[in-house]
């Protein structure tokens, strides 16, 4: 294994914080951020040493780049923060797409050049649109223009594909994958695999889903227990992103921060950052036995799968429900909740099965099987 020598311009505090689950008006309505919230959010960041920030295009329908325009880049020096977006190769038809996109990115975040610029959510078919239309020649453009600082790429797919982009593109300089305790082993996400491939070719990783969409801040009891008898005072959240930030070869473990509490306890531990004791390491590997006996569905809530569905169906939404349902042994207000959700959003079984959401999962999951299983529970039960 070789590290990567070079003078990319790294983060000094390895969290940053990632603008995908920014703070809402409206629980159901991606767009109607907390714009108040978020600049409090935005300036203790700052505040308490921290300078990376993560977007991207797609990100609440659109409006994540705005607001950190708005909320960072107008009200802070710009040598004061790193910003960080991502070019969205899954929404792309023609090799125009590069300019335009990239054009409108700069107008909404209110930037010269991004410090660092990612191919978004590279996968096998996404990964032969980017070299259909050029995306990697166009990323090098940008730096070579000044346009932006470092080039790299966001990857969902083996380890073997991931290779294979490594291999025939040196000119990438990190890779974002997503890493946590429970995925490090899980032969679909292969996180430990994808990490060990970025070891290889020496790439720094900076790491999304440290808390898989939240997951692994809400854990079983029993993996909750070993958590407390061993670090009482430290947050179940905690134990997820000091996994992912203790790894040699991450330089940044982005947190999608929804309030001002999250926040504050996330940076209160990483502002003097410790990795894990062998002690530690061992118990996460204990929390993670005992939450894939309890969890069904592995969605991270990222909502990439609802981006197109002809049937408007809220996936996301079931699935937690669902797995709030089974988790408490079918008791509580799911059904309920799924039906209040239902008369605004498609139903699960108005699936048509044409599975552009499984196309765009990152977690690969068999979406459609999951939603005919939700229409024989929660929609009966509804």
């Amino acid at each position: 294994m070789r590290r990567m020598e070079g003078t990319m311009n790294k983060p000094t505090k390895k969290l940053g914080f990632g603008m995908m689950r920014l703070p809402l008006t409206k629980a159901d309505d991606p767009t109607s951020i907390d714009f108040e919230q978020t600049c409090e959010m935005v300036d203790t960041f700052l505040e308490r040493g921290f300078t990376y920030f993560d977007t991207a295009y797609m990100y609440h329908n659109g409006m994540s780049e705005e607001t950190a325009g708005r909320a960072l880049v107008d009200r802070h020096p710009r040598e004061a923060f790193t910003l960080t977006t991502k070019l969205p190769v899954m929404m792309m038809k023609k090799e125009e797409d590069n300019e335009r996109i990239f054009a409108d990115q700069l107008r909404k975040c209110h930037v010269e050049y991004f410090d660092y610029y990612l191919l978004h959510c590279l996968t096998k078919e996404n990964y032969e649109t980017a070299k259909r239309l050029h995306c990697f020649e166009f990323v090098q453009k940008l730096k070579a223009e000044g346009k932006v600082k470092c080039i790299g790429f966001s990857f969902h797919d083996s380890a073997e594909v991931l290779e294979e982009i490594l291999s025939e593109h040196p000119e990438m300089e990190f890779v974002q994958i997503q890493l946590n305790y429970l995925d490090w082993e899980d032969e679909n996400v292969q996180s430990g695999k994808c990490y060990e491939v970025c070891e290889k070719y020496g790439k720094p990783v900076i790491v999304m889903e440290p808390v898989k969409g939240g997951t692994l801040a809400n854990v079983p009891p029993a993996a909750e227990a070993l958590m407390k008898a061993q670090c009482p005072e430290a947050s179940v959240a905690s134990w997820a992103i000091r996994y992912a930030a203790s790894k040699p070869g991450v330089m940044a473990v982005l947190s999608g921060m929804s309030t001002l509490g999250q926040l504050l306890d996330n940076t209160s531990y990483m502002k003097e950052f410790e990795p894990l004791s062998e002690q530690e390491s061992l118990i996460c590997e204990q929390a993670a036995r005992i939450i894939r006996e309890k969890i069904e569905i592995a969605c991270t809530g990222c909502a990439y799968c609802t981006e197109g569905c002809p049937k408007h169906i809220a996936i996301p939404k079931y699935f937690a429900l669902y797995n709030d349902w089974m988790r408490l042994d079918k008791k509580g207000n799911a059904p309920f909740y799924y039906g209040t959700t239902a008369r605004e959003f498609g139903k699960a079984s108005d699936c048509i099965r044409c599975r552009q959401c499984e196309r765009h999962c990152p977690q690969h999951l068999p979406i459609t099987q999951y939603l005919d299983t939700i229409a024989q529970t929660l929609e009966k039960e509804a």
